[in-house]
């Protein structure tokens, strides 16, 4: 049997909702981020999937989705690992912004620069290129050990933190991965081989991703 990894974006946040850009920020899901959350642990369930070991962030939007997604599946007593590494990426002067504020104020290009590029930080926070540079490390000698053991890993973080790994996963080059949405709420279900390396890639929840 194939080794598994499930990644999951948390649900709809408040700020989401509101449009600010949110970052290292904590606010809380929404009533229909606790919906997607929901609706994430029903399609694991339905699926037949039983999981080991939980990963999550430090922050509440992501441990939140991740207790009500364990919650659906009945599996809540498993180990669940907190990690700052797993956070999203770090907004600096933009956290709490409106992202239309940010445009007027900054322009439409500069404000898709910070947001899509790469390795262009918006000021004060972190590229995507940074977000890679710790969430890999932590992935590579605490996750992926442990699915390569046998071990059904779920991890449960946020858009950018979950834009790095699947970066990795699917070998996609800085252009490519610059086009990569994640929405929210919707399992990504990887079987990988005993390299780690991606043998099927399945979408359990078709969504909108903003």
């Amino acid at each position: 049997m194939a080794n598994l990894l499930v990644l999951v974006r948390h649900g709809q946040s408040d700020w989401n909702k509101k449009n600010l850009f949110t970052g290292w920020r904590d606010p809380e899901l929404t009533e229909q981020g606790k919906e997607e959350a929901r609706e994430a642990g029903e399609a694991l369930k339905k699926a037949g999937y039983h999981f080991d070991v939980a990963y999550t962030s430090a922050l509440t939007r992501a441990q939140e989705t991740n207790r009500i997604l364990l919650e659906e599946l009945g599996q809540s007593d498993i180990e669940i690992v907190k990690d700052q590494a797993l956070n999203e990426r770090d907004y600096g002067d933009l956290s709490g912004l409106n992202k239309d504020d940010a445009r007027e104020k900054w322009g439409e290009e500069q404000v898709h620069i910070w947001r899509r590029s790469f390795d262009v930080p918006p000021p004060g926070g972190e590229s995507l290129k940074m977000t890679a540079e710790r969430v890999l490390p932590y992935y590579e000698a605490n996750i992926l050990p442990r699915v390569l053991k046998g071990e059904k890993v779920l991890v449960a973080a946020h858009g950018n933190s979950l834009r790095a790994l699947a970066m990795q996963l699917d070998g996609l080059s800085e252009d490519e991965i610059t086009k990569l949405n994640i929405a929210t709420g919707a399992p990504i279900v990887y079987e990988l081989d005993d390299n780690g390396k991606v043998l099927s890639k399945t979408m359990l929840i078709e969504r909108e991703a903003h």
